[in-house]
């Protein structure tokens, strides 16, 4: 059996947080906070619980810290369950097409009964109001991210292309944790609850602006980059003779630097390019002889040679490191980035650490992954349940036990 009393550690120690939900978004919020110390609870279905479980490896690492209680909340007992653990709860996270809890009865004013300054987080692709159809379509990572034009703006001229993996759900799951934890801080000042309505799409929307500010005030539509810049040259990912190399170059003494590197140098100074010249703009005179002079030197070169000369000049340079060299990284593992846990079963699991570094209260993992239900019992007892209608919710049905 695996512990259930969460030790006292981090930043959130005070913090209570039930969450329904399934896959990434609203849970790896819920995942972040009980790493950070707030004690977490997993609302899963009776049948199949979370889907997450069907992955392999990355569910030991997005719930742990958690504990298992499997429920089917719209039923009369599942309700009554429901009711007893938010009772003392600071944060409730449920995710779902459009307003699912409120049409099963489940209101914000429900929820408000028995626990007043609660924080309730709705997390949902399109909203809880707004076009009937278009809230209660389905929603992934994929299609908020054609929704919300993320997908329009990436990939080629030929083709656009999603940003992995999963950007979508990992954006919102931090857009989760900032909004709970920003109501909470004011629910505790004033007693008064929260009830934060979060589209998902319109997280990407607030994230997407950058270039749809130009379109809207302007008309300006930039190209697909592919592997390179929509407005700039030198930044991108290009092939070096044995990888890639990231770069990022910006700056006067570093544009100098790089245009005689690629044999340009008499074009600093000049009236295309004059020596206070901080950005290479692709519609620059000379862009396209910069961009194909770049490409040409570098398939000349080690990444690695790129990544020490340029860093040294202050340009922004990295080696595009692929998996088999990201596990190698030095610097990681003096950070401490990379950990190892046993799961229920004694296997052992490798992983990344909790992030991130908090000084005075730091985050850590006390427990791995739970089974489904496993939590169960403790939880209700917790919740002040008493022995027989325990036996009541589990003979019910409503409620799963783990045995």
């Amino acid at each position: 059996m695996l512990p259930t009393e969460k030790p006292s550690f981090g930043p959130l120690d005070d913090v209570k947080v039930i969450f329904s939900a399934v896959e990434i978004a609203a849970p790896t919020a819920a995942g972040l906070m009980a790493e950070w110390g707030a004690d977490v609870t997993w609302m899963e279905n009776i049948w199949s619980g979370d889907s997450m479980r069907d992955t392999k490896w990355v569910k030991e690492m997005e719930r742990r810290n958690m504990r298992s209680i499997s429920i089917h909340p719209f039923s009369d007992e599942g309700k009554e369950a429901l009711l007893g653990l938010v009772k003392d709860a600071d944060i409730f996270i449920e995710s779902s097409k459009g307003p699912v809890w409120a049409r099963k009865g489940i209101t914000d004013e429900v929820l408000w009964e028995v626990n007043p300054d609660l924080v309730i987080v709705h997390v949902s692709g399109f909203g809880q109001d707004g076009d009937p159809e278009r809230v209660n379509s389905a929603a992934y990572d994929l299609t908020v991210a054609a929704y919300a034009g993320i997908i329009a703006q990436n990939g080629t001229q030929e083709q656009p292309m999603n940003i992995a993996p999963y950007s979508v759900d990992y954006f919102n799951s931090l857009m989760v944790v900032s909004s709970s934890l920003a109501a909470l801080h004011k629910a505790r000042a004033t007693g008064q609850g929260e009830s934060i309505d979060l589209a998902m799409y319109e997280t990407m929307m607030r994230i997407g602006s950058y270039y749809l500010m130009d379109y809207m005030n302007e008309g300006i539509v930039w190209p697909r980059p592919g592997n390179r810049h929509q407005n700039l040259c030198a930044i991108g990912e290009w092939e070096c003779k044995d990888g890639y190399i990231g770069l990022c170059v910006y700056g006067v003494p570093q544009n100098k630097y790089l245009l005689e590197t690629i044999g340009l140098g008499e074009l600093w100074g000049t009236e295309d390019y004059p020596e206070d010249t901080s950005a290479l703009w692709l519609n620059g005179p000379k862009a396209d002889l910069i961009q194909q002079k770049l490409t040409e030197y570098l398939k000349t070169q080690y990444k690695k040679d790129v990544e020490r000369d340029f860093t040294a000049h202050k340009i922004a340079a990295q080696v595009v490191n692929e998996f088999e060299e990201v596990v190698k990284e030095e610097h990681m593992y003096q950070r401490g980035v990379f950990t190892e846990w046993e799961n229920e079963d004694g296997q052992k699991i490798k992983g990344i650490g909790v992030f991130p570094k908090f000084k005075n209260n730091p985050g850590r993992q006390w427990r791995p992954m739970p089974k489904l239900g496993e939590d169960t019992r403790y939880l209700l007892e917790r919740a002040g349940f008493s022995e027989e209608k325990i036996n009541e919710f589990k003979e019910s049905g409503k409620l799963k036990f783990a045995e």
